[in-house]
């Protein structure tokens, strides 16, 4: 595996890590994944995304496992950024189209789903 770049900003981002467990089925993680690629991808959900101020995410999946990063600017306001996220146009027709795939309860939003993971281990410069 080569890995994969990263974005280069020209400013200082943050950096978010969430989680979230697929339905344990062969055949919706393949629809999982097949309405996240750039052709099924609904453009007004990234679109939102971008709206509220975040400047990347991604998705990795493993199994029945998720893992998003999403970075920001430094002054990005998670509590709100989702507020306003939640608010938009299709984005709660979005969030029960995919909760079928999900392990959530109907009807919740995207923060309600995603668990912010707390960062373990940090290599840094010394």
């Amino acid at each position: 595996m080569e890995g994969y770049r990263v974005k280069e900003y020209g400013m200082p981002v943050k950096r978010y890590c969430q989680a979230l467990d697929l339905k344990n089925n062969p055949e919706l993680i393949a629809e999982y994944r097949k309405i996240h690629s750039r052709e099924k991808a609904w453009p007004e959900i990234r679109a939102g995304i971008r709206s509220v101020g975040i400047l990347e995410m991604e998705i990795y999946i493993v199994g029945c496992k998720l893992f998003m990063i999403v970075e920001a600017p430094l002054d990005f306001d998670w509590d709100s950024a989702m507020k306003r996220l939640a608010q938009l146009p299709r984005q709660t027709e979005w969030e029960d189209y995919v909760a079928r795939f999900q392990e959530c309860v109907q009807g919740s939003s995207s923060a309600e789903k995603w668990q912010l993971m707390e960062r373990l281990f940090y290599l840094y410069e010394s």
